[in-house]
């Protein structure tokens, strides 16, 4: 039987490949766009993103490089 952190460390990998194949297909979703048009319209999304952070002033700013960062790890 696995111990607990080993569950944990399984579970963290299964997240990680789970972000990564998001992360990979919304670049994938950006290039459709940006050569064919809106089909997706994640252009437009990313950018109500962006100025959902931008929007809060310092504390949005703070809260993407929070971000920024847990992503990095």
């Amino acid at each position: 039987m696995a111990t607990l952190r080993e569950t944990f460390a399984s579970i963290n990998g299964w997240i990680k490949d789970i972000i990564e194949i998001g992360l990979s297909l919304a670049l994938v979703f950006l290039v459709v766009d940006l050569l064919f048009g809106p089909v997706t319209k994640i252009v437009q999304n990313l950018s109500v993103l962006i100025n959902s952070f931008v929007g809060q002033g310092i504390v949005g700013l703070i809260a993407l490089i929070i971000f920024l960062a847990i992503y990095r790890k």
